[in-house]
């Protein structure tokens, strides 16, 4: 009952769907997880338990081929018996030959004994065989969907780490999106732009002084040229030319 219960476990175990049982997961990598020691532990009893089958059906088969031996070895002694038989009966020594005759069939009886034992262990030892056989192939299956659940929760994990660096990523490039007014960089911009914004003013407010420096000049040129007419007048000469009051005459 063991066996057969073990076997079923691992027959059902092997056949398991890996990809339609992570499609109904709410949580794949805890599933994967405790597939992976589920797997572990039935292989570790399924081990143990073939190893004792195993050393079972090697008893068994010990016991058979000594048996065969023990039946060989009979019928060699029956031989023997009976061939001193009938050399005492040749000789005329009907008693030992009788005695040896007794001794060859003892061992004959034993020799079917023999026979008989070892005929009787052939389906038990057969039977054995096909378990074991079964119990192997099952347990290399295992060992074999055990490996595939390792790759499976290994790619699992990587992929779920890729998942979260991108992740990790998008929000990085989302924080620093220039287009989004809040970020650091637009507000550096702007802030940018009251700076030129400042130094276009001061510029354009220079720009304004001197003008109205350059025109001051123009009036006190014009006054210049008026009170040097008005000299004139008071001397009784004629009105300076503008050249004779660039030149200072």
């Amino acid at each position: 009952m063991v066996k057969q219960s073990i076997f079923g476990r691992i027959a059902q175990l092997a056949k398991a769907n890996i990809n339609a049982l992570l499609d109904q997961a709410e949580d794949p990598q805890k599933m994967l997880d405790q597939m992976v020691r589920d797997y572990s532990n039935n292989i570790a009893e399924a081990e143990s338990a073939i190893a004792q089958t195993i050393g079972n059906l090697r008893m068994l088969q010990d016991d058979y081929n000594e048996d065969l031996a023990n039946a060989k070895d009979w019928g060699n002694k029956a031989l023997a018996a009976s061939r001193q038989a009938d050399k005492y009966r040749t000789e005329g020594n009907t008693l030992d030959a009788q005695k040896f005759d007794n001794l060859a069939k003892v061992a004959i009886q034993r020799q079917i004994a023999s026979e008989n034992e070892a005929k009787g262990a052939e389906p038990t030892i057969a039977s054995q065989t096909e378990i074991v056989d079964k119990l192997k192939t099952g347990l290399n299956q295992m060992k074999g969907k055990l490996v595939e659940l390792q790759s499976k929760r290994d790619e699992l994990i990587s992929r779920a780490k890729m998942a979260q660096a991108q992740l990790q990523v998008h929000d990085a490039i989302k924080s620093i999106d220039i287009m989004d007014p809040t970020s650091e960089v637009s507000r550096f911009e702007e802030k940018v732009r009251r700076e030129e914004a400042r130094v276009r003013g001061a510029n354009e407010l220079a720009a304004s002084s001197l003008d109205t420096q350059f025109e001051s000049l123009e009036d006190l040129g014009e006054q210049t040229e008026i009170e040097a007419r008005l000299a004139a007048l008071k001397a009784g000469n004629a009105a300076p030319s503008p050249a004779s009051i660039e030149s200072g005459q």
